[in-house]
């Protein structure tokens, strides 16, 4: 029975780190499975990065593949799941500390994030529709929008 529990850990640790960037996610996983493509490795690289649960110590210090340099970053992703509630809230009224830390983990310049925040505001409906149960397909609606904005597309 705890192998079947230890092994359901590591595969919602894994599967949720498969999503954390465009492909398998940051870490040690991802480099060791670098430059392939199809869905074995990355569920390996995915898995990987599960088990040694490594893309925190990446996220914090920018090494291991987690530097941030995508749109929706690990951190995003984590700080969007972690805050999911408050960032909602924020978004539904256009403001608040939640939606400003997204904005600078989205690379928000200073001069575009008060379009950012009524952009949010205006479509909360789309960003946070029901069938956007996770912190992944917020932020893919949430991309959406923005690629539809003149200004906020530069984002995307």
């Amino acid at each position: 029975m705890l192998k079947k529990i230890a092994l359901a850990a590591v595969l919602a640790v894994g599967s949720t780190a498969a999503f954390a960037d465009r492909d398998a996610g940051c870490g040690i996983g991802s480099q060791v499975w670098a430059g392939q493509s199809g869905k074995l490795p990355k569920l390996l690289a995915a898995t990987t990065n599960g088990i040694f649960f490594n893309q925190l110590f990446g996220i914090t210090f920018g090494t291991i593949g987690c530097n941030g340099s995508g749109t929706v970053t690990a951190q995003a992703v984590t700080f969007t799941n972690e805050n999911s509630e408050a960032l909602a809230r924020d978004m539904a009224v256009g403001q608040g500390e939640s939606l400003n830390v997204l904005a600078e983990l989205l690379h928000i310049k200073a001069e575009d994030k008060a379009r950012f925040f009524a952009v949010s505001k205006a479509n909360f409906a789309e960003i946070y529709a029901s069938e956007n149960s996770n912190s992944l397909q917020v932020l893919s609606s949430l991309q959406s929008v923005m690629a539809k904005d003149e200004v906020l597309k530069a984002y995307v």
